[in-house]
């Protein structure tokens, strides 16, 4: 049984970050055309471009705000006028910023949250559903969120506060377009090594893999692993799902 997206047109927000690229990556080598999308680093976005199309596969990538509903809506546009209807949106993007308690954290950090994790799914939604639900034949939405969702950890707040918001849009979303086979899912990593560990030995941590019960870290291939099951038709009857990637790490109730 292979993943097979041939003839699939994917989103990536986010794509030139450390997990971005290699779910770009994986989703072309799969059969997806793929639109980049990237905010401030384009010299990466043109360099994952090649990369797509030496995998034989099309690509364009796009500047934009996520936290700005314009900026998705001209992203659409460029995307249908080169490549055609996306078929395939994987919401990967967020803002960075340091984390303290919640007594220290800036007011603006829960507001950036807020909008990268919540607004960003939401003006995804109201821009590429449509067109999924005029076509007819179905679409995958997948949001990219975090264990730490479920850890509540110290100095957490405005990013969890930000990925349990985007949680309860992506539960409502997955039953409000389930009709259409259109599928809405989460992926929640752990902590993830990704080619900036590489880069520093810095893939072994063992504090934290003593608390995973596989006992190591996982790698971006397996989240854009996931990713790629959750965009192909070996998915197609899984809607609602939050997915953790994290080796055990937390494991969500039933």
């Amino acid at each position: 049984m292979n993943i097979d997206l041939s003839g699939r047109i994917a989103l990536v927000t986010g794509a030139t970050g450390d997990l971005g690229r290699v779910m770009v990556r994986t989703l072309a080598g799969c059969g997806a055309d793929i639109v980049i999308h990237y905010l401030n680093n384009a010299g990466k976005a043109e360099e994952l471009k090649r990369e797509v199309e030496e995998l034989g596969r099309r690509a364009i990538a796009v500047k934009g705000n996520v936290t700005e509903q314009a900026d998705i809506e001209r992203i659409k546009a460029e995307a249908e006028a080169q490549l055609g209807t996306v078929d395939i949106v994987v919401a990967n993007a967020v803002i960075q910023y340091q984390w303290t308690s919640v007594l220290e954290q800036s007011a603006d950090d829960y507001t950036s949250q807020f909008e990268s994790c919540v607004m960003q799914s939401v003006y995804l939604a109201k821009t590429f559903v449509p067109g999924m639900i005029a076509r007819g034949q179905g679409g995958r939405f997948i949001g990219i969120n975090t264990e730490c969702a479920m850890q509540n950890f110290s100095t957490q707040s405005a990013y969890v506060a930000g990925k349990r918001g985007m949680d309860g849009v992506y539960r409502v979303l997955a039953k409000e377009v389930g009709e259409h086979q259109i599928t809405v899912n989460q992926v929640a990593p752990g902590w993830t090594i990704s080619d900036r560990d590489r880069a520093t030995q810095t893939e072994r941590n063992a504090q934290y893999e003593s608390t995973v019960p596989l006992k190591r870290r996982g790698t971006d291939q397996e989240i854009a692993n996931t990713v790629a099951f959750l965009a192909s038709d070996l998915s197609s009857f899984i809607t609602g799902a939050f997915i953790p990637v994290n080796g055990g790490n937390v494991m969500p109730t039933i």
